[in-house]
């Protein structure tokens, strides 16, 4: 899975530069990202937070307490979520404006950047049923057990995009203003996206098929067992509409900075791209061990075995953390060079590039609880508590909008959102000591907390030294005469390297036990 995902993550990664390079980072390319988010945002509001949290631990009761395995419930299931997603892209793209609207407003200083969002939205919506036909099967994947072609698909939508995004730079000439561009530049983006997502999606079908799952439309809803289901996901649909609502303010005062000065990239293209390097380590590692672990943590549950769940949240914790500490200290010491290596080609200069890795320092150390928050909330989930997560995500939310909101009113546009990008990373750092404060007293009063902070202490001990020392390093590089080119990547190597060397080293020396689970060689 990991590997996967890895490979889903590079080719994303690859995706992202050349979307920079081709739209830069300015208000022209905040027009595609803004009508880009709206998609996942509806499909996650309407199903998605639920098949993500809910439904796994139903599917593998109906697959454990079922005569038939729980093929009956799975066919209910999915035909439900593909009727409610169909019903639900209609209704977005008849109201695309209105939906668009919250996100960036219309007046008459901002009508043309509002006006091409719409088109591009009328464009990216059918992504929604797309999204929901992928999340589906793959939770019906996930539930037999079968979890790698949920993590290699994405790798065909990236190859998609990385084949539209090469075009749109070899043949077309990127206009530098929102009014310069054509039909057939937003066509081109606007087709190659969703389809892309349609590919993902469609592309499971014989994975599931080979599972053993054949799908019969059933619509016996009624008394056959999804009442539960849809109780249990009026929590989580709660829980998402607090994520949104914070991610929709962050959205509207990023946009305003975009507006204010559109060739900076300070806004929110800048923002969504530093958001998503900061994600990557966390996506690799964290997502992986969760929808390995989910199953298996709902077994222990229904089994009344504490102490195994315990035991599971409590490795997948240490074992992220040997990648996700030394990742999180990595983009705090080497947020700009890293933004300007990926970011600085095509339409995005340095100064344009620096932004976005100021907001990546911002996020930096934040890295560490949003990954262990997101683990400890699979433990609620794996109860089928899904009231306890929403106030988790109800704090989460208010705090950062608090913070947002002040960092709006009271900083320059410059760098308003880099305050934004560091309100996120104190919010789930507040987050997460409520999380685990209301998890252990569900766990009896035991956490294994003593464990986890003498490995996460001696972690971030290990990755602060590291960080200083690969700086340094760096700062040497820098003095040593190199074509412009390659200064960025020579320093970004020198430092990188050094930093893990020296990582490697005072983890060994500390005894962190968790190193072995790392694939190097030397390390078991």
């Amino acid at each position: 899975m990991a590997a996967g995902t890895m490979v889903s993550r590079a080719t994303g990664l690859i995706r992202q530069v050349l979307q920079a390079g081709a739209l830069g980072t300015g208000l022209l390319a905040t027009t595609y990202n803004t009508a880009n988010v709206v998609p996942m945002s509806i499909y996650t509001l309407l199903i998605g937070g639920a098949l993500n949290s809910v439904l796994v631990p139903q599917l593998v009761r109906a697959r454990t307490e079922h005569q038939d395995g729980g093929r009956a419930y799975e066919q209910r299931l999915v035909t439900l979520v593909l009727c409610v997603l169909g019903a639900g892209t209609l209704l977005a793209l008849w109201a695309a404006p209105q939906i668009v609207a919250v996100y960036a407003p219309d007046g008459a200083d901002t009508h043309a950047a509002f006006d091409l969002t719409v088109v591009f939205a009328r464009f990216l919506l059918p992504q929604i049923f797309f999204y929901g036909l992928y999340f589906i099967l793959g939770q019906v994947l996930n539930a037999r057990q079968k979890f790698g072609a949920m993590m290699w698909t994405p790798v065909l939508n990236n190859i998609i995009l990385i084949a539209m995004l090469g075009l749109y730079i070899g043949l077309l000439a990127g206009p530098d203003r929102i009014e310069d561009i054509t039909q057939g530049q937003i066509d081109l983006l606007g087709i190659g996206t969703t389809l892309g997502i349609a590919v993902q999606g469609i592309a499971l079908i014989p994975f599931v098929r080979a599972s053993g799952f054949r799908f019969r439309p059933r619509f016996d809803w009624r008394g056959a067992g999804l009442r539960k289901s849809i109780s249990a996901a009026r929590w989580t649909l709660l829980f998402v509409l607090a994520n949104l609502a914070a991610m929709t303010v962050v959205t509207h005062f990023a946009n305003a900075a975009d507006r204010q000065l559109p060739t900076s990239g300070v806004g929110f293209t800048a923002y969504s791209y530093a958001q998503t390097i900061w994600m990557l380590p966390q996506s690799i590692v964290t997502v992986s061990l969760v929808t390995a672990l989910l199953p298996r943590m709902s077994r222990a549950v229904a089994e009344h075995r504490l102490d195994d769940l315990r035991g599971d949240l409590s490795r997948a914790l240490r074992v992220s953390g040997v990648v996700i500490v030394p990742a999180a200290f990595f983009f705090l010491v080497f947020g700009p060079q890293t933004a300007q290596l990926l970011f600085a080609h095509g339409a995005v200069d340095a100064a344009s590039a620096a932004p976005a890795g100021h907001m990546l320092q911002a996020l930096g150390l934040g890295l560490i609880p949003f990954s262990a928050q997101y683990l400890l909330l699979r433990g609620f989930y794996a109860f089928e508590d899904t009231r306890t997560p929403f106030w988790m995500g109800a704090w989460i939310a208010t705090v950062n909008i608090a913070l947002a909101t002040a960092c709006h009113l009271l900083l320059p546009a410059r760098w308003s959102v880099t305050g934004m990008a560091a309100a996120y990373a104190v919010a789930y750092g507040i987050g997460l000591l409520i999380t685990a404060l209301r998890l252990r007293k569900r766990l009896y009063g035991r956490l294994d907390g003593r464990r986890l902070c003498r490995t996460y202490g001696k972690l971030a001990a290990a990755a602060a030294v590291a960080g200083v020392l690969g700086r340094l390093a760096a700062m040497a590089c820098e003095a040593v005469p190199a074509p412009s080119d390659w200064a960025p990547a020579l320093t970004l190597i020198a430092g990188g390297a050094t930093m893990a060397l020296v990582f490697l080293a005072l983890a060994r020396a500390l005894k962190i036990g968790e190193l072995r689970s790392l694939p190097l060689p030397g390390l078991r």
